[in-house]
């Protein structure tokens, strides 16, 4: 994909966040996909491509009453949007479509006509994983975890204080789910879930969604809201067994769809004013760090809490709250996507001042997944 020739025109997220127990998860896509529509100003009828996670196209295409040429049901874990975008990009610039929705939501505390998640027993999760204990993120990463702080040096303070600095983002968003100030001393206390993983190193679990329109670039600057630019997107999958065995020295998949959005972006690091990484656990923030190239991973701890990533800090990181503190419906990709946008479009509750390029960059599958977008403000 060429950088700057597809945008985003439309974004928002569900007119609530939180506990919606009046509202069921296909409702909540409906929300999410009308409050994009109208951000970008445009009607139903205008969209010809979509793209969703989980619930399948058809099902959200029905109930919204309109009839895409182009559609891509890619679910791969909570950065099925990202790769969403990457996908999208490509449709528009191959001609394919020309004004794609993209909708995720779930009711995930609310549990309001939600399919429960399964492990099939003939799977490889269900043959050689859940017999043995694994089954979910809380059982699944503190072993790969913990040998990652070993190997690299990273301490409990350290792991705490990712929890803490994105408290202090959140305090400056009023949609948060969580605003209270917390110290390291507060997270270390919070109640054990399973070791290193204390609570408030966990992700919250909300109802709620999002939604993103693209559009060429050409035909962007006609829209009423700012433009929002590609840069460049990566993605990648591996299997997930592996991918765990390989998560405390970081994931291939990480490794692989970061470089590839940096590539085709013609970016460095340095370049990077924001940054959004997927933080279902306080760990993922050191992995994206690290993996993402921004520093070896043994620096990450005390970059974060040196105050680098909070406000004022060299490169602010998560600033809407992120997963720990602002929501997590169950797959958090969209509300990343949303906090980049917000912040290229200079709306963010908690704007970074003079913010040019945005990364983010997501994991979903159990570290099986990964995708890398980088936006811009400036074509």
């Amino acid at each position: 994909m060429r950088k700057n020739q597809v945008a985003v025109v439309g974004a928002a997220e569900t007119t609530e966040l939180g506990v919606i127990p009046n509202a069921s998860q296909l409702q909540l896509h409906a929300d999410a996909a009308l409050n994009a529509i109208a951000d970008a100003g445009l009607k139903l009828s205008d969209i010809d491509g979509f793209a969703t996670a989980v619930e399948t196209p058809q099902q959200v295409c029905h109930y919204l009453g309109i009839k895409p040429t182009w559609v891509d049901g890619t679910s791969v874990g909570g950065c099925s949007f990202m790769l969403h975008v990457r996908h999208a990009a490509a449709a528009i610039e191959a001609g394919l479509c020309k004004t794609v929705l993209i909708t995720h939501a779930e009711s995930g505390k609310s549990m309001i006509g939600k399919a429960p998640r399964s492990i099939p027993a003939d799977s490889l999760q269900g043959q050689f994983e859940a017999p043995f204990g694994v089954y979910g993120p809380p059982s699944m990463f503190p072993i790969p975890v913990l040998r990652f702080m070993k190997t690299y040096g990273i301490t409990h303070e350290q792991l705490a204080s990712v929890a803490v600095v994105q408290r202090e983002w959140a305090a400056k968003n009023p949609r948060a789910m969580m605003k209270d100030p917390i110290t390291v001393t507060d997270v270390l206390n919070s109640r054990m879930i399973a070791y290193p993983f204390r609570l408030l190193q966990c992700c919250l679990v909300t109802d709620g969604g999002g939604a993103l329109i693209l559009t060429s670039a050409d035909r962007a600057r006609d829209f009423p809201r700012k433009p929002v630019y590609i840069m460049g997107t990566g993605e990648s999958v591996e299997t997930p067994m592996v991918s765990q065995m390989e998560t405390f020295n970081s994931s291939r998949a990480f490794k692989t769809a970061g470089p590839l959005a940096f590539k085709e972006a013609g970016i460095a690091h340095g370049d990077v004013d924001h940054l959004m990484i997927y933080d279902a656990f306080a760990h993922l923030p050191l992995f994206g760090l690290g993996d993402l190239g921004f520093m070896p991973h043994e620096e990450t701890g005390k970059f974060i809490a040196d105050g680098n990533t909070r406000p004022g800090g060299k490169l602010p990181l998560n600033t809407n709250g992120g997963g720990l503190s602002y929501m997590h419906s169950g797959m958090y990709g969209m509300y990343a996507l949303q906090e980049s946008v917000r912040q290229m479009r200079g709306i963010a509750p908690a704007q970074v001042p003079n913010a040019r390029i945005s990364v983010c960059h997501g994991v979903g599958g159990m570290f099986a997944a990964s995708g890398t977008i980088v936006f811009t403000n400036e074509r």
